[in-house]
Formats: C-alpha cells, sequence, structure tokens
C-alpha cells in the first residue's frame, strides 16, 4: 500500500518527519499544489501544514510573487540543510544496501555539463536500461554548481570539470580532452593545412563561459606572443557556441572527443590549436555517504565504462 503523508495529524504542530517532508517538498518546488502532489496530499491540507511551519519558524518562507511563490532569504538558507536531513531520515527506511542493485529502484541527482548531456548521457541511459533498468536519472543545472550540492545531497553525482571540494568528497579522473579550433565547412581557417597563431588571433571567436568571461588561457597565449583576438560573442554552453559557428564564421573551441558527435552532426570542420593550452581534465565527484552503497557504485562504473568507451569510439586518443 501506497504511504501517503497526513498533514492533518494534530502531532504535525511537533517536529516529525512528516514536518521534514513537507518543508522539503515546500522548499524544493516552490508550490504548495506541486508540493501536495509530490507527497500524495491535498492542496488545503498542504496549505494547513505550510502555515505551521510558518509558525515554528517565525518566518513567511514562500511569499507570493505574481502568480507564483518565493522563497524567503530564510527559506534558501534552510533549503540544503533541509534536503539533507530528508534524505538521511528517509534513508533509514530504505532497502538495505545489500540488495541486487541490476533491481534496485532508485532515482539519482546527476550534475553534468552541458557537452556532456549530449554525448555522455544517451549512451549511459541505454546501458543501465540494460544493467539496471530500475534506475532513473534526474540532470540537475549547472547553476548549483557553487553551492555544497554533493554535502548537502542535492547532487548524487558530479561529471563533468570536477574543480576542488571540501575535503571529504571523493572524485577520480575519467579522462582527459585536447581542445581544437571548430568551424563550419566554408570559414577561411578550414582551408588552411596549418592554422598559424596570427591566422587564429585574425579571426573572430566565441567563447564558452558560464560566468560571462570573455578573457581565459588562450588569450593569455596569444599576449606571450604579442597578438590578440576579438571576441564577438560570450555564451554559457559548448553546444550554443557550436551552433553558432555553423552559422557564422566565427571560431569555436571545445573537447575533440567529446564534440564529435555534435560536430558530425553539424558538419564542422577541426583544427589544431596554434598554441601551448593546457588538457582539460574530466572527472566525476560524489559525497562519502554514497560511497559504499552498491547501487550508486553500479552507477559510476556504468559511467566511468561509459564514458570512456564514448571518448574511445570517437577516435580520441
Amino acid at each position: 500500500m501506497e504511504r501517503r503523508f497526513d498533514s492533518d495529524n494534530p502531532g504535525m504542530d511537533h517536529p516529525s518527519l512528516s514536518l521534514i517532508e513537507a518543508l522539503d517538498a515546500l522548499l524544493a518546488e516552490n508550490s504548495v499544489t506541486k508540493a501536495a502532489e509530490r507527497l500524495h496530499t491535498s492542496p488545503p491540507a498542504m496549505s494547513r501544514t505550510l502555515t505551521r511551519l510558518r509558525r515554528a519558524f517565525d518566518d513567511p518562507l514562500l511569499v507570493r510573487a505574481g502568480r507564483n511563490l518565493v522563497p524567503t532569504p530564510r527559506a534558501l538558507e534552510l533549503r540544503g540543510e533541509v534536503h539533507a536531513v530528508a534524505l538521511r531520515a528517509r534513508a533509514l527506511f530504505a532497502p538495505s544496501s545489500a540488495a541486487d542493485p541490476s533491481t534496485a529502484v532508485r532515482t539519482f541527482d546527476l550534475q553534468v555539463n552541458d557537452m556532456l548531456s549530449t554525448t555522455f548521457i544517451p549512451p549511459l541511459l541505454d546501458d543501465l536500461r540494460a544493467q539496471a533498468p530500475g534506475i532513473s536519472l534526474r540532470l540537475r543545472p549547472e547553476a548549483i554548481e557553487d553551492t555544497p550540492a554533493l554535502r548537502e545531497g542535492l547532487v548524487d553525482v558530479e561529471i563533468g570539470i570536477v574543480r576542488p571540494h571540501d575535503p571529504e568528497i571523493h572524485s577520480e579522473t575519467l579522462l582527459t580532452e585536447t581542445l581544437i579550433g571548430i568551424v563550419r565547412p566554408d570559414h577561411p581557417l578550414a582551408e588552411e593545412k596549418t592554422v598559424t597563431p596570427r591566422h587564429f588571433a585574425e579571426a573572430d571567436h566565441i567563447v564558452v563561459s558560464r560566468r560571462g568571461r570573455a578573457h581565459g588561457p588562450i588569450d593569455e597565449q596569444l599576449a606571450e606572443l604579442g597578438l590578440s583576438r576579438r571576441v564577438v560573442a560570450v555564451v554559457p554552453s559548448v553546444a550554443t557556441a557550436l551552433f553558432l559557428a555553423r552559422q557564422t564564421d566565427v571560431v569555436s573551441v571545445a573537447p575533440a572527443g567529446l564534440a564529435q558527435p555534435m560536430l558530425d552532426t553539424l558538419d564542422l570542420r577541426t583544427f589544431p590549436i596554434p598554441l601551448t593550452l593546457p588538457h582539460l581534465t574530466i572527472g566525476m565527484a560524489w559525497h562519502p555517504r554514497n560511497h559504499h552503497d552498491r547501487t550508486h557504485q553500479l552507477l559510476r562504473e556504468r559511467t566511468r565504462h561509459i564514458m570512456t568507451s564514448t571518448v574511445n569510439n570517437t577516435g580520441e586518443r
């Protein structure tokens, strides 16, 4: 029988797992109706629970903004901690980690950059459907990368350019990538056998930066040669840059192996960047709470296998 959330229980005025679950759902959904659906209760019942939570915290938590609800600063402070507590509380009633991971029914939150979403996630989904069909994936936005998402349980695995985390976070390198220049077929650089630093600098460029930064290692390398380039646009994702490179005469830059499927789809041309640039290190990271979980271990093992296979199949050396 499906367990239902009983928000009308008088005991809800005292701290309980149900209150924590309700607060977690409300702060995650920013909606009384969606939180009620998530916990299999009615919107009026969830509204009454929100009233109790407001009294308990002496804060409105969610306030009206037009037709939507938005969190107060206090709610934003609570969101990560409440979610982590709710996860730990639910883990008490979860199936034992000794259960067969191939038959486990779990949803994992992954934080994956946009390039990996298009090249790595499709084969991973196919692989999991065969290896562990009860596993579902939920991709989280990269916007949460500046929060302690792994520690707070917002993300189960982070995959991409893994930056330094808190000391307790586990991480491993999956592969290293070389950056290449990318242009459309009729771009002048596509016809050159060897692109020189000067010709590279003289072209118009698109830069990928989620923070909106136009200057980076390429510009530093060019400056050492007495050169500079013109950046005509800064975009937040590699996919956007490649689509723009297909439509106009600009130079984009992307990882050679991981970008190959999109390069083939868009019929783009590549060339070695005539500079000494550092390799990109692609890895994955996870919190120690999941380190010994057998189903999480299966996800990491399949991630490791698919990531390596994906790049090898594109001809990356």
